[in-house]
């Protein structure tokens, strides 16, 4: 076995060919199906004239499909690229053509949405429809289990290290860009994440834990309650329970139901979810408090994790879910470009500080002068991420110069999120400089204000972003959403925050709303909230 997505797949098929690998909905499907029905797929992409490193898209909600998909582009050796399913037209056209896609794999309920681009997309060769239960329709599309039936088994192929992984990142601002990664790379570290830091990562040792937990018959199942085109979904929702020959379970996301995702976890017996910060973790410890309130608590003794990443994840909504639910929480910090730190919670281990991490053993903070920031210092400076750090960017060799760099012999990527370095050697995250809010030449990170609003009763939910202001050159605005059935007091609220911020952090206007709006994924829309902003200041001038 080497360090590739396909060959690490194709050795788990092998060794634990009857250990469930997909569940949807009714459907319990094993390992050996699993890859079978993928390699029939491949042997399409392969027999419509895509050649190793052509790019195919995944256009779908979470489902097994998707995951068979993804495998069977592996297994062509060609580079599946995810697809936010909430693009509309002009973003769609401009990932395809940006990301030189070949085939798209997609959810019939978009095929209105590729029609209307279809002209735009001379390079597609292959259209494949997967039945969602619509009757979208995209003339010349082939069905996705009409070729599972019509075609044999790709042989295995010889498979590469530095065949590309590349996942596309829309980050906070601008256009999606997509993130490659050698497949040797990215595999090793994920596998290194699965055993533990303290263990060297082997393709035996991956096989002897594979083997171990199918005898045990404790295989991880797990569940991504966010989208698979999202890097946590896919990459702690589905890629460590596979490496670990286990199952990953999949609902539709089209519309998130924190109820419907605990009865799940229930009927299924799940034994992880990954989510992504509060967005995802509020309206779920909303719903255990609402079923105790019941009586018809939720009986969940098969959970034992609950993992996140890409967004804040507060210390008030872990102690919530920790009395309801016997689990390590995992909070990581990271983006697309690689993971940086991390914090592990429990009831025997509370959870303290929120946005407080422990970095990973590659991980530094430097400054402007590519110094290390001192522990315990006031300084600001750049995470950076080691070890496992991206090819670059797809087409856009200036932006990899600026965000993969070498310091000291060493390469890391700095996807550009702040932070400082406490006394104990411990990483506070201050946030994306992107957004960063200079008012009167101090710098304010909106997640920090967001945090402190958001851990008052009556808010649900809130975005921070600067207006423009004659006297401070930007003035920070919050957009807020009240939890359900509360009026938010204004002036009680600023004098909440007041007593956790500093004087030059405070809004200085709030602009209440009924939702906050969020990325599928769960990811700040900063743009809306911008607008939002802007308009409220606009009519109050």
């Amino acid at each position: 076995m080497i360090w590739h997505f396909t060959d690490i797949f194709e050795t788990v098929a092998s060794l634990v060919p009857d250990q469930v690998a997909l569940i949807h909905g009714e459907t319990h499907r094993n390992w050996r199906d699993y890859e079978d029905r993928s390699a029939r797929l491949a042997s399409a992409l392969v027999g419509a004239g895509l050649k190793p490193d052509a790019k195919t898209a995944i256009y779908a909600h979470n489902s097994a499909a998707y995951l068979e998909a993804q495998f069977a582009s592996f297994k062509a050796r060609t580079v599946p690229i995810n697809v936010n399913y909430r693009y509309v037209e002009h973003e769609l056209s401009y990932l395809f053509d940006n990301g030189d896609v070949e085939a798209v794999f997609f959810d019939a309920r978009f095929a209105h949405r590729l029609a209307s681009i279809r002209d735009r997309l001379p390079d597609v060769k292959l259209f494949i429809r997967i039945d969602d239960g619509t009757d979208g329709h995209l003339d010349g599309a082939l069905d996705f289990e009409g070729l599972i039936a019509s075609n044999p088994p790709l042989p295995r192929l010889d498979y590469s290290e530095d065949d590309i992984y590349m996942i596309y990142t829309g980050g906070t601002t601008g256009m999606p860009k997509g993130v490659m990664y050698r497949h040797g790379d990215l595999t090793r570290g994920i596998a290194s994440a699965l055993l533990g830091p303290e263990v060297e990562p082997t393709p035996e040792l991956l096989q002897t834990v594979v083997l171990g937990l199918n005898a045990t018959k404790a295989a991880p199942i797990s569940l991504p309650a966010c989208p698979l085109m999202h890097g946590t979904g896919m990459w702690i929702g589905a890629f460590f329970a596979h490496f670990a020959g286990g199952a990953v379970a999949t609902i539709s996301d089209e519309k998130f139901d924190p109820h419907a995702i605990w009865a799940f976890v229930g009927r299924e017996n799940v034994s992880a979810i990954a989510i992504v910060g509060d967005a995802f973790a509020k309206p779920m410890l909303a719903a255990l408090r609402e079923a105790d309130a019941r009586g018809q608590r939720y009986d969940l003794p098969s959970l034992k994790v609950i993992g996140s990443s890409g967004v804040m994840f507060s210390s008030e909504v872990k102690r919530g879910l920790l009395e309801y639910l016997d689990i390590e929480i995992r909070d990581s910090i990271g983006s697309t470009e690689g993971a940086m730190g991390g914090s592990v919670v429990s009831r025997t281990l509370p959870p303290v500080e929120t946005a407080r991490f422990a970095f990973n053993p590659t991980t530094r903070v430097f400054n402007e002068r590519d110094e290390p920031i001192p522990p315990g210092s006031d300084e600001i400076g750049m995470i950076a991420n080691g070890g496992v750090v991206p090819v670059g960017y797809y087409k856009d060799p200036e932006k990899s110069a600026r965000t993969f760099r070498t310091i000291n012999g060493e390469r890391y990527a700095f996807p550009g999120d702040f932070a400082q370095v406490a006394a104990d050697g411990s990483l506070i995250l201050l946030g994306r400089g992107s957004v960063c809010i200079n008012t009167g030449g101090e710098k304010v990170f909106p997640e920090e204000v967001e945090e402190a609003l958001k851990a008052h009763e009556t808010v649900w939910d809130a975005l921070v972003v600067g207006v423009p202001d004659e006297r401070f050159g930007e003035r920070v605005v919050g957009v807020i959403a009240p939890q359900p059935g509360s009026l938010i007091d204004q002036s009680g609220l600023i004098d909440f925050v007041r007593s956790r911020l500093a004087g030059y952090k405070m809004p200085r206007q709030l602009v209440v709303v009924e939702t906050v709006q969020r990325a599928a994924n769960g990811k700040a829309d900063y743009k809306w909230a911008k607008t939002v902003a802007l308009d409220a200041v606009s009519a109050t001038a």
